[in-house]
């Protein structure tokens, strides 16, 4: 068969993380671990937030979106690998590895805006604290949340259906625990220029843009706090927007450190490695950080367990 004219795909093979069967159990145990603390983790959050009343505020209510917006996004990629694990197989149909990277797509871009607009709040409650109720009002914060699922939506959706005019080759080894889109272009036959074009120009976009939005907010937060003279004041200020801060850090430290471990590393299971950082370990220490670094999360947290 021609590869042109191959027009449907069975499946793909997922390699995974290694191919060694007697590590298979390890990865298992640890993934499971590391998804049901995820799950649980973020659903405290979540349940927390919504329990008390004290944290009906803009903050928690976006801090309630991202911990949603974790859970699914690591329950996109985890599950499919432990069932392979479990069932000794590396298979995934075409249709599934569509919708996977759809959604890993989708959510990934999720939680970045939903930081950038966490950021933009946070500028507004240190640097315009006495409009700060008006300007973060129930409805702004309503359209804020609709916006950022709409972009995201639209972004996941362009990438899905570009990869839905590739015609694919007999090798559909993917070296990865998930469908990488980078990956899937990759092993396709036909002409790949406007899927890397869109891809990079989404990326840029959609990495660029919120990126300069906390950077932006970020540099009015330090100007606003160094003008506060004491330093009790400048504290209780940063300490408003630490957890937040660390949350981005880790965010864009780990998803910078795993593009340049692609460029340099031409290894791709060292690249596959390099992403559970993002993928899995970023959402498992978001409610860590925030239930450690915030009092009103923990006294929130105390209350739902009792």
């Amino acid at each position: 068969m021609e590869p042109g004219n191959q027009t449907h795909i069975p499946e793909f093979i997922l390699l995974g993380l290694s191919e060694e069967a007697e590590l298979q159990p390890l990865l298992f145990g640890l993934f499971l671990s590391m998804y049901l603390v995820t799950f649980t983790g973020n659903l405290l959050i979540i349940l927390a937030i919504a329990t008390d009343s004290h944290l009906h505020t803009p903050m928690y209510f976006f801090l309630s979106n991202l911990s949603f917006s974790d859970i699914c996004f690591t329950s996109t990629t985890v599950p499919k690998m432990l069932m392979n694990i479990q069932m000794q197989t590396k298979v995934i149909t075409y249709e599934d590895c569509i919708a996977q990277m759809y959604f890993f797509l989708l959510f990934f871009a999720l939680s970045n805006f939903l930081l950038t607009v966490m950021a933009y709040d946070r500028f507004v409650a240190i640097c315009h604290p006495l409009h700060y109720t008006v300007i973060m009002n129930q409805r702004f914060c309503g359209l804020l949340l609709l916006g950022s699922w709409l972009v995201t939506l639209v972004d996941a959706l362009v990438h899905a259906l570009m990869i839905l005019r590739l015609s694919f080759c007999t090798e559909l080894e993917i070296s990865h625990f998930f469908c990488e889109l980078n990956q899937v272009i990759q092993l396709a036959c036909s002409d790949t220029f406007l899927n890397v074009l869109v891809l990079y120009l989404a990326t840029g976009l959609l990495a660029v843009i919120p990126f300069t939005g906390i950077l932006f907010s970020y540099m009015k937060i330090v100007s606003s706090i160094l003008k506060i003279s004491s330093a009790g004041g400048k504290y209780k200020a940063f300490s408003t927007c630490g957890s937040h801060l660390s949350v981005v850090s880790l965010f864009y430290g780990t998803t910078l450190g795993v593009y340049l471990s692609s460029a340099t590393n031409e290894n791709s299971r060292a690249s596959a490695i390099a992403s559970v950082m993002y993928t899995v370990a970023t959402p498992m220490l978001n409610p860590f950080i925030y239930s450690l670094r915030n009092k009103d999360i923990k006294q929130a947290l105390r209350k739902l367990v009792s």
